[in-house]
């Protein structure tokens, strides 16, 4: 406490702030219950939405009955698929669009709004019911009758790719596209590879299951034709520009409006069905209408993640440089694509060669629909599928070579003057991406010095007290700084303080304290003089892009960067004309605008003005002084590190503890250690939650069986609590003014790859070799009794 006490009161002091463990700005608001979320919104004459979705996987509709719900008590009106459908004023159903690879070949899989003639999940949108309260709503859902007919659904990658069962008929297959990652000849590197070595694994379904669900209010004011929607989180401008254009309006007349989030992880702000059926009730029956998704209908409706398979193969010389690494993966997406459906595959392959210095990349991978909820970006999409199946590999492949696994590794990364070093390119998009800095043997190290890695490999493959012990070790890098852009907004207001405006979006990582930080040093101004963040609405900034990989500090603090610089040139000419001098001869001093000493032999005093006379000044001029500035790059940050696990499995049972977790990363440079540091170990434990507890299940008709929290396994406080983060600025980016990387995500990627070689090592003299996640206690059992089966 007297540690955070006196860097508070230095940073109060105008020391710098940059680098500085600041407390959250954001806590001391939401700690005392004045905190702002979906649930506590209210509205004068708001009514309540509920969803009907479909309970069958796959059938082809044939009609919605709501005539008796319609009749209900407070029931206000239903709105079935047919019914949404002819009030379009160009007779076609609304389609959610891609936001990111937005190919014209994957339109077809693009999802309807609400289901009008299939219907192809569970979850999917059958009907909305606004009534006066929820209860009625939710009600009247149980008086709607469905006519369809069933059929058969695709429950496996396996069944996708046989066609024998088709999601839509009239494309005829149900494969959306393969994309490839390429580089160099991959072909002709295993042609003349002195070894090769070639591997299927598997990596589950996921859910992005966030603290608070999803919802909205949505109010239409017919006067205005206006739209304002609260609720949004995570990319508002472009839910605004599709939601704009379903409704028929200007983007200028929607105002999307954020309000605290209760966690994001990636699936939380994508655009949904509700945030088009919700608006759309509320402009039909003139009054709000406000939607908030419950625990059973999040694990239906909101988007899953991972489910993806890899036959990976890597080529080697005699010395166990790695060569060339080519395969094949299919992902399935379930039902359809929205919004980012694509960007994990194409980062399975983009990102497959991680850290490691590969020549030669053939990769591709094939995306398959399902009768299942469609999946898309979930906190390092693609990227700890894509890690998982290279940090297996590399371990088989090492024992191969009889070359140690670190060293394995050492060997192959990829050298600080090798930067920036080019990725795969992906296609069919033909873009490619660089690692911007870095030297990954520096993290490599001190992970293995922090775990004692030449201590703890004796334990390696030993049975102690009836528990059987493994040690590994991984490395990854993290993509972030997801261009074009982002922009910034800084004002000085009457009090001399300054306010800051972001087109990025807070979902609970902190942002608020980091523009602070970095607004304060930019201004040279103590951090007290900043008055606020302010974020979360689309009329705050000309335009914004929002929150997603790991982009925020990286692009909207880069925009304050700029906005800063803007605005002191601002401050120094206003000082100057009221000093009637140039404006070279000012400078800030103590938070003041003061005049240079100047005159003959210096006999001339120095004068001075506070920044809030500046202010009252320029307001009273009807002149306000502010600032605007965008930063624009469309160059991506590399975070990178290794981590290192230790794990003690019990063979009767299968459980598996954690002994020990060492995650150690360079994210550039550091703007809040603190922020930082729990992000990095928040983002640890979800990366194990996923590896060991969570998984979405269905069975072979497309229900899932793991529909609440009772059956979906969440990880604890206590499952993993020995947990050390090293967090470095040892390589500050080229590509921002600030030198920071992205480094929200790191802490996932190597999980699954670290554990799985960790597992796999201690249970080796058993026989047992991982290649599937997840590795909960069943699954582990279940390998080490066929193991024993096999070898008695």
């Amino acid at each position: 406490m007297t540690d955070h006490a006196e860097s508070r009161r230095a940073l109060d002091a105008g020391g710098p702030a940059i680098g500085a463990p600041m407390r959250r700005v954001e806590d001391q608001r939401l700690l005392q219950g004045e905190g702002r979320f979906l649930g506590d919104l209210r509205q004068t004459q708001m009514l309540h939405a509920a969803v009907l979705r479909s309970q069958l996987a796959h059938a082809r509709l044939h009609g919605v009955d709501a005539s008796a719900a319609r009749q209900m008590p407070g029931v206000v009106a239903v709105f079935t698929g047919a019914e949404v459908l002819a009030l379009q004023a160009d007779g076609l159903m609304p389609r959610i669009p891609m936001r990111q690879e937005p190919l014209p070949e994957i339109k077809p899989f693009e999802q309807p709004v609400i289901a009008h003639d299939k219907l192809r999940y569970v979850g999917e949108p059958l009907a909305l019911v606004v009534a006066e309260t929820l209860q009625q709503a939710q009600d009247a859902l149980e008086a709607i009758t469905v006519d369809c007919e069933v059929l058969s659904a695709v429950t496996s990658r396996a069944a996708s790719a046989s066609g024998d069962v088709l999601l839509h008929e009239e494309i005829g297959s149900n494969k959306v596209l393969t994309m490839r990652a390429v580089k160099g000849d991959a072909a002709a590197a295993f042609a003349t590879a002195a070894y090769t070595r070639r591997e299927r694994f598997s990596v589950h379904r996921q859910a992005g299951v966030t603290l608070e669900t999803r919802g909205l209010l949505a109010s239409w004011d017919a006067a205005q034709r206006r739209m304002q929607v609260e609720g949004a989180s995570k990319v508002p401008f472009a839910n605004r520009r599709i939601l704009a254009r379903m409704l028929g309006l200007d983007e200028a007349s929607v105002e999307m409006l954020e309000v605290d989030v209760g966690g994001g992880f990636g699936v939380r702000g994508e655009f949904y069905p509700e945030d088009f059926l919700v608006p759309f009730a509320s402009m039909q029956l003139g009054r709000p209408v406000k939607w908030l998704e419950t625990r059973s209908e999040h694990f239906l409706a909101t988007n899953h993640a991972r489910d993806a398979e890899c036959e990976l193969e890597v080529a080697c010389d005699e010395q166990g440089h790695i060569l060339a690494l080519r395969g094949e993966a299919i992902t399935d997406v379930g039902a359809y694509l929205r919004t980012v459906g694509l960007t994990p595959s194409r980062n399975i392959a983009q990102v497959c060669s991680g850290p490691y210095r590969i020549q030669h990349i053939d990769v591709g991978v094939t995306v398959l629909l399902s009768n299942k909820t469609p999946t898309a970006t979930y906190r390092a999409p693609g990227r700890f599928e894509t890690d998982f199946f290279r940090e297996r590999l590399f371990d088989l492949v090492a024992a191969d070579l009889g070359i140690e696994r670190s060293e394995f590794r050492r060997r192959n990364l990829v050298r600080e003057n090798d930067m920036p070093w080019p990725l795969a390119v992906a296609l069919p998009f033909g873009d490619g991406s660089e690692c911007d800095s870095g030297d990954y043997s520096q993290t490599l190290t001190r992970c293995l010095e922090e775990f004692d890695w030449a201590h703890k490999s004796t334990l390696n493959g030993r049975c102690i007290d009836g528990r059987w012990h493994g040690i590994a070790v991984g490395c990854y890098i993290e993509g972030g700084a997801s261009g074009p852009r982002e922009g910034a907004r800084l004002v000085l207001e009457a009090d001399g303080r300054v306010a800051v405006y972001t087109g990025s979006s807070s979902v609970g990582q902190g942002m608020e304290t980091a523009f602070t930080q970095i607004a304060a040093d930019a201004l040279q101004l103590p951090v007290s003089r900043i008055r606020g963040v302010f974020h979360g609405s689309t009329t705050l900034v000309k335009e914004g892009f929002g929150t997603y990989s790991s982009r925020a500090t990286v692009m909207g603090g880069s925009a304050v960067v700029k906005a800063a610089a803007l605005l002191t040139q601002s401050l120094r000419q206003a000082a100057a004309t009221h000093f009637g001098c140039n404006a070279e001869e000012v400078r800030l001093v103590d938070g003041l605008y003061a005049r240079s000493q100047a005159g003959d032999e210096g006999k001339a005093a120095p004068r001075s003005i506070t920044l809030a006379e500046l202010a009252q000044q320029a307001i009273a001029a009807g002149q306000p002084l502010s600032a605007e500035a965008s930063f624009e790059s469309r160059k991506r940050t590399y975070s990178y590190g290794a981590h290192a696990a230790h794990v003690a499995i019990d063979p009767d049972t299968g459980e598996t503890a954690v002994l020990d977790y060492v995650a150690v990363e360079d994210v550039g440079r550091i703007i809040n250690p603190l922020t930082l540091h729990g992000q990095t170990e928040g983002a640890v434990v979800q990366g194990l939650g996923g590896v060991f507890l969570e998984q979405v299940v269905y069975d072979d008709y497309g229900q899932p069986l793991t529909g609440s929290l009772t059956d979906y396994a969440m990880p604890r406080a206590d499952h993993f609590p020995v947990l050390h983060a090293v967090c470095l600025e040892l390589k500050p980016s080229p590509n921002n003014p600030l030198g920071a990387k992205g480094a929200g995500e790191g802490g996932v990627i190597p999980t699954g790859g670290v554990i799985a070689n960790a597992i796999s090592a201690a249970l080796a003299p058993l026989g047992v070799s991982v290649r599937d996640l997840p590795l909960g206690a069943h699954a582990l059992w279940r390998l080490i009794r066929e193991a024993r089966q096999e070898n008695p």
